[in-house]
């Protein structure tokens, strides 16, 4: 059992939508913003910078919606649906954007690699919980 999830099912206001969907998505998103934030770092010592400023500006975006939202998740009481929406909506844009991009460079760059694939996992749980808000 991770800390997401025994803090969520601690909470005494309990979970505003199934808790094990609620604790995957937010560690998605912790996760996701890791590896944006790792992947824009990775990025810029590889030998052509200026060719991946889209790629870093994107994961940087990304990592920022990402963190934002896992923590709008995290809070439980007095769970406002509407906001929680508007998130996760701007979330899963925002990894299939940013996880477009990195796709563009994975075959060269691992780091790129991976950062898509945490995208697409993170906006897969936003879609999951966005249909259960």
């Amino acid at each position: 059992m991770t800390y997401a999830q025994r803090m969520i099912e601690t909470n005494p206001s309990g979970a505003a939508v199934d808790a094990s969907t609620l604790v995957e998505c937010i560690e998605a998103c912790f996760d996701c913003a890791q590896s944006c934030t790792a992947c824009a770092d990775a990025c810029l010592t590889e030998g052509d910078v200026q060719m991946l400023g889209r790629c870093i500006r994107l994961c940087l975006d990304c990592a920022d919606i990402c963190d934002a939202t896992g923590k709008i998740l995290f809070r439980q009481t007095a769970f406002d649906a509407e906001m929680a929406r508007a998130a996760l909506e701007a979330c899963a844009r925002a990894c299939r954007i940013c996880g477009d991009e990195c796709e563009q460079h994975a075959e060269h760059m691992e780091h790129c690699r991976v950062c898509a694939e945490a995208c697409r996992r993170c906006e897969s749980a936003c879609n999951d919980v966005l249909t259960a808000v």
